[in-house]
């Protein structure tokens, strides 16, 4: 039971009172039980974090990926300065010459705005080169881990419409609470509707109309892959014809074992512009989805590139003073 509650978890959470005794009445379980076994696997680390999950972009905040090129013996000092900016989620080292990749956010009221502390970044890191690449096109973003080893290879991927929205200082408020991990217990939103004096009604009615404008993507618990067994993960990079991108992304998207897929740009230094993300268990078997996608993928180029090291992965702070703060001490390097 304990694989089919992680992978419930994962896909859609009851966003409910008490979420674990939704779970535990599909499971034919009893709501401690259910909790139990929650509990455990998040001391074991294998739930790395029960949450919101928030578009960056509607949110009103900018964001790349950036690849960067650092000589070896300067990557620790690097890492170590790319991971105090409070906009980096993501970081890992990579098995190529831009080896150092990760994730980089700036707040809507940035000053110094993304292309200026990417530069400010790769000054302080002593880069030798970079590379920014900003979404162009979306087509999937949907960690689930397949913990069951009973989801098909394919899935549908449905184009959502999002409701316009105006966001009030309730919503803040909410955004605020809901972006951090919750505990495992019968009512684990209880704290949030006490403080901020409103009653489960208007909280979830409000959780419902951020989901509805794609503010927040969805709730959901994110295991750490490797302590969950998914050892090899690797970020697969194509090299598509841009006029049939859209349809290309979509066969890429389609394909289970995908978490991410997006359209970038492309550089006279790096011809890749289709990212997908794709997830298993050990080496042989995501190498052999990938060889299974390259048969439907119509490209000049691929090129898996697996993370050798994880440097950081976190949920961005949204709503903090910690990119001002970022900002003001590096000004005078921008």
């Amino acid at each position: 039971m304990k694989q089919e509650i992680l992978s419930r978890i994962q896909k859609k959470f009851p966003l409910v009172q008490k979420p674990f005794e939704v779970i535990a009445d599909e499971l034919g379980m009893r709501e401690d039980e259910v909790l139990e076994i929650l509990q455990a696997e998040k001391k074991a680390n294998i739930i790395r974090q029960t949450s919101a999950i928030f578009d960056t972009k509607r949110l009103g905040y900018k964001s790349s990926l950036v690849a960067f090129k650092i000589p070896e013996e300067k990557i620790s000092t690097a890492v170590k300065i790319i991971n105090a900016h409070p906009g980096v989620s993501h970081n890992y080292e990579r098995n190529h010459d831009f080896n150092i990749w990760f994730t980089m956010a700036v707040a809507p009221d940035s000053v110094l705005g993304l292309e200026k502390t990417i530069q400010t970044l790769a000054s302080l890191t002593e880069a030798d080169d970079y590379i920014v690449l900003p979404t162009l096109k979306l087509f999937k973003i949907n960690v689930k881990l397949n913990t069951t080893g009973k989801d098909e290879k394919k899935e549908e991927v449905k184009k959502v419409l999002h409701k316009d929205i105006k966001l009030t200082p309730l919503h803040h408020k909410i955004i605020q609470r809901v972006q951090y991990d919750i505990d495992f217990v019968s009512e684990p939103f209880a704290d949030i509707i006490n403080d901020l004096d409103i009653d489960y009604e208007t909280f979830f009615n409000t959780l419902q109309e951020l989901q509805e404008a794609g503010v927040m993507r969805r709730f959901a618990s994110i295991l750490n892959h490797r302590k969950a067994g998914f050892n090899a993960n690797a970020m697969v990079v194509w090299d598509v014809d841009e006029t049939i991108g859209d349809e290309i992304g979509a066969k890429a998207a389609a394909f289970s074992a995908v978490s991410h897929c997006y359209l970038r740009p492309k550089y006279k230094n790096w011809p890749y512009n289709l990212f997908t993300m794709v997830h298993g268990k050990t080496t042989q078997e995501t190498n052999a989805m990938i060889e299974e996608m390259a048969q439907e993928i119509e490209s000049k180029d691929y090129m898996p590139l697996y993370s050798s090291k994880e440097f950081k992965k976190v949920r961005i702070e949204y709503f903090t003073p910690k990119f001002a703060e970022w900002e003001k001490k590096h000004a005078t390097v921008a």
